[in-house]
């Protein structure tokens, strides 16, 4: 019997010393090639950046994974309870092992032939989700369990449970509880309701199965199932499981604003946080970015933008029906076209087929409906012809050289209640001519509204930062500026002449022109920058050296390769809209340019300030010089080619720019307070059509936009500075008016180069402008030749 006892205990002994060698070779095997734990311990998970506008509104979202850091504190404390009683109520209990649920789901393996359950607890899921790949497998498991027992020695428990509800997948996208709960129930984590919160615990077992958009039903079940262990466990009252059970639940999503309103400023943003930070950080780095865009100004320059570039295309003509379809066509694009809501909102867009066409209009339908579109509505659809206007062609007035039955075309909505039977429609065109707009506060340099074209989903190339253009005469208050400072004032006499310059090199030669293809003889500076004669700022830069004018521009800031001959004063240089606003600013600001700024702070995802800018203003022309320039651009608006901006009925100076041909069209204006730019052309540059000009293609965008937004300032004049001198000067010679004078103008001057002579000519008539001098109002005939 000893024998026997001696002979089990050796045999129960090198059993046990078996399993352990067997215990610590399987271990050794499984800790060759254990991660690092410390990865987990410093978690920073890819998070969504979050670009805000100036008022705190959200403009957008930047992002590889959707997910939003949350602590325990800023979720409804019925959240992390839900989570729990699903997945691992036994987790304030275990050291990271649930030894019983692990048998349990050995069992049922075993039975299954295969690996059916895991019987993973949190801490395990936040190993397998941050340390170890998916795949199924006993090695695998084992490498969890050892990393999920280190990790609690490294870890409290509510580390852990935050990794956990933020790093985990719940479906539609969403990783962790908040983007789940904005995703499903367009909350905040911190909102939820225990019935919500129950619904968000289960998904995670399976997301696409319990996913409620997809299977509401078996949601509905898993949520049930997770409320009945929230009580079981005593977690919840009876009462409460009750409430929550009732409780009517609205899936919905919370509207994401990213790549609507602001489009192309979130995209300039976007690529400014890359240039800076990375494309890792700005994608996954959870930023808070806070940009200087006003939300209000965004949409208006956006809508003025649309509706110049709509009256564009509509100048240039009828390019056609969007695409003709056969008659056995008919019904499947009424299917599955446009289902139309029972009213279209005025002014909504909505593709159309033409069923019938008559000389008066014709009837189209859209879904189940019909709507009427009168030829009237058609008045523009003229056969394109470049070298005419569209006044110098008749408007349509039969809808049947426009329209055939089968057309699929653009229609807009004049009023949905219009008839009780159909609704009164417009005949749209969408246009391929695009456009840019920057404003900005010209004190700070933020950047308040920016559109970068037509549409963004279009196309995603910024018309106001990555176009490079030529800006014709948009350019000539930096050559004015220039003479200004080299001997000139606006009462110098400049001839107005025809000129003929060869080039030697190529025996070309190159005739200029003004606009108007006719010549003045002797004009005033001031008058020739007012009405933007050609001839005139070729001579004065000519006078004072190529050069001077080249280092003028690049002093305020213009950035291009400046050709080196006298074409560069009528705007021949290629710039950005951005950056002809930064040049523009010295005149609104009074002398120093300022760099435009779209972000005015960055925060990480735990809030630590990261970046801040800064005005960034430079000393570029004295504040006399660009008083003189604003007052004389003041008078542009006044009675020169900006006049269509008078009716904001406010101190304005601007200036219009239009190239060779009419292939670019700019309109730079601003107050003291506010400095807006408007860039329009094409993309592959090409002639627009005869007078789409600065003033009748890029002014009327402005107008619109300042329209909506002006009444946020108070009406201001500019300041002016010392060392200014106001003359009134005779108009035919610049000499000071005289008793005798016909024609005069008020001039501003630096002191002591006013002129010192009286002129001896003429009848005293003063012709003083609206807004504090200038010349006797503009003739019929000037002014038609204004309007194009």
């Amino acid at each position: 019997m000893k024998t026997f006892l001696k002979i089990f205990v050796i045999l129960v002994l090198l059993g046990l010393l078996a399993g352990g060698a067997g215990f610590g070779g399987l271990y050794y095997w499984a800790v060759q090639d254990l991660p690092k734990i410390k990865t987990i311990t410093d978690y920073e998970p890819a998070l969504t950046t979050t670009v805000y506008s100036g008022d705190g509104q959200v403009l957008g979202y930047l992002a590889e994974e959707n997910r939003f850091l949350r602590s325990i504190k800023e979720m409804a404390p019925t959240v992390p309870k839900a989570f729990l009683a699903s997945e691992d109520s036994g987790f304030y209990e275990h050291s990271g092992i649930d030894i019983w649920g692990i048998v349990r789901a050995a069992i049922k393996n075993l039975k299954a032939g295969t690996i059916v359950q895991g019987g993973s607890t949190i801490t395990q899921q936040v190993i397998k989700s941050l340390l170890l790949t998916p795949e199924r497998s006993y090695k695998r498991k084992m490498k969890e369990a050892i990393l999920a027992y280190r990790l609690e020695k490294y870890l409290s428990k509510k580390e852990i449970l935050t990794i956990y509800l933020n790093e985990i997948y719940l479906g539609q996208g969403a990783y962790g509880v908040e983007a789940a709960a904005r995703e499903y129930f367009a909350k905040h984590a911190s909102e939820l309701s225990l019935a919500e919160a129950a619904v968000l615990a289960g998904l995670p077992k399976a997301p696409s199965r319990y996913n409620p958009y997809r299977h509401p039903e078996m949601a509905k079940e898993r949520q049930e199932y997770v409320l009945k262990q929230l009580l079981n466990l005593g977690w919840i009252e009876e009462e409460a499981y009750r409430r929550a059970l009732e409780q009517p639940l609205e899936f919905k999503a919370m509207e994401d604003p990213s790549w609507k309103v602001g489009a192309y400023y979130l995209e300039e943003v976007r690529r400014w946080l890359i240039e800076r930070f990375g494309e890792d950080q700005t994608l996954t780095g959870g930023l808070k970015v806070y940009t200087a865009v006003d939300l209000e100004h965004q949409k208006a320059a956006e809508e003025s933008m649309r509706k110049g570039l709509v009256a564009s295309t509509k100048r240039r003509g009828w390019r056609g029906p969007l695409k003709h379809l056969a008659e056995e066509d008919y019904a499947g694009f009424l299917k599955t076209g446009q289902n139309a809501q029972d009213r279209l909102e005025s002014g909504e867009w909505i593709k159309v087929l033409v069923r019938t066409v008559e000389k008066g209009g014709a009837q189209v339908a859209f879904g189940n409906q019909t709507g009427w579109m009168d030829v009237a509505s058609m008045a523009w659809c003229r056969e394109l012809d470049p070298s005419k206007a569209p006044e110098d062609v008749p408007d349509i007035k039969d809808a049947r050289k426009v329209l055939n039955v089968g057309d699929v075309v653009w229609a807009s909505a004049v009023d949905g209640d219009a008839k009780p039977d159909r609704l009164v429609l417009e005949l749209e065109q969408k246009p391929i001519v695009e456009g840019g707009l920057v404003s900005l506060d010209p004190k700070t340099g933020l950047v308040r509204a920016l559109v970068g074209g037509y549409s963004f989903q279009k196309s995603q190339f910024n018309r106001a930062t990555q176009a490079e253009r030529q800006t014709g005469s948009a350019f000539k208050p930096i050559v004015y500026s220039a003479a200004l400072d080299n001997g000139y004032t606006p009462a110098s006499m400049v001839l107005d002449a025809p000129i003929v310059y060869t080039d030697e090199q190529t025996n070309s030669t190159w005739k200029p022109q003004n606009y108007e293809r006719i010549t003045f003889g002797p004009t005033l500076l001031s008058t020739a920058l007012i009405k933007s004669r050609n001839l005139v700022t070729i001579r004065v830069a000519r006078d004072i050296g190529i050069d001077a004018v080249i280092q003028r521009a690049k002093t305020l800031g213009l950035e291009a390769d400046f050709p080196r001959d006298l074409s560069v004063s009528l705007g021949s240089g290629s710039v950005t809209l951005m950056n002809l606003c930064q040049a523009f600013s010295a005149f609104a600001r009074g002398g120093s340019t300022i760099q435009p700024r779209l972000v005015t702070r960055i925060e990480d995802a735990w809030g630590e300030e990261i970046y801040s800018s800064e005005k960034q203003n430079q000393s570029a022309i004295s504040p006399q010089t660009s008083y003189i320039i604003t007052h004389l651009m003041q008078e542009v608006v006044q009675r020169g080619t900006g006049w269509r901006v008078k009716a904001l009925k406010r101190p304005v100076a601007g200036k219009t720019g239009t190239t060779d041909e009419q292939k670019d069209a700019w309109f730079m204006g601003f107050a003291p307070y506010l400095l807006t730019g408007v860039y329009v052309g094409f993309d592959e540059p090409k002639p627009m059509g005869k007078y789409e000009t600065g003033s009748r293609a890029a002014a009327p965008i402005w107008l619109g936009y300042r329209q909506a937004v002006e009444d946020e300032y108070p009406v201001q004049d500019f300041d002016r500075p010392d060392g200014i001198t106001m003359a009134r000067v005779d108009v035919e010679n610049g000499l000071l008016a005289g008793p005798g004078t016909q024609k005069s103008v008020l001039l501003p001057f630096k002191a002591g180069t006013q002129p010192d002579k009286i002129s001896p000519k003429g009848v005293m008539e003063d012709g003083s402008s609206g807004n504090g001098g200038g010349e006797e109002s503009t003739s019929k005939e000037e002014m038609l030749k204004q309007l194009f």
